[in-house]
């Protein structure tokens, strides 16, 4: 299995909730659909107003390397502004176990 989940987790700057995050994604969402080993994104959000923005990739290594360019490619996005950059923590892990329904 070489699955992986990326988790990212952080706050919306002031005055920002979670469907003006949403909406300010169509243009990154779209740029996912487009990554070698994309298959799913999934938003939350948390009691506390943190936002969980989880992504399913192929493989760690396709994962990896659409972060390493999502920055520079969609740097016009508004969806950057959206976010305290201070609050961000981003992991990513291979799947070891799965269980669907």
């Amino acid at each position: 299995m070489s699955t992986a989940l990326e988790i990212t987790t952080f706050k919306l700057v002031k005055g920002l909730g979670v469907k003006d995050f949403i909406a300010a994604n169509a243009d990154i969402d779209a740029w996912l659909k487009r990554q070698a080993g994309f298959q799913s994104r999934h938003i939350a959000e948390l009691e506390d107003g943190s936002i969980v923005d989880m992504l399913v990739w192929s493989s760690t290594a396709e994962g990896e390397d659409a972060a390493s360019r999502i920055m520079g490619e969609t740097a016009d996005s508004p969806v950057h502004a959206a976010i305290n950059q201070r609050s961000v923590v981003w992991r990513i892990a291979q799947v070891r176990h799965q269980v669907c329904a």
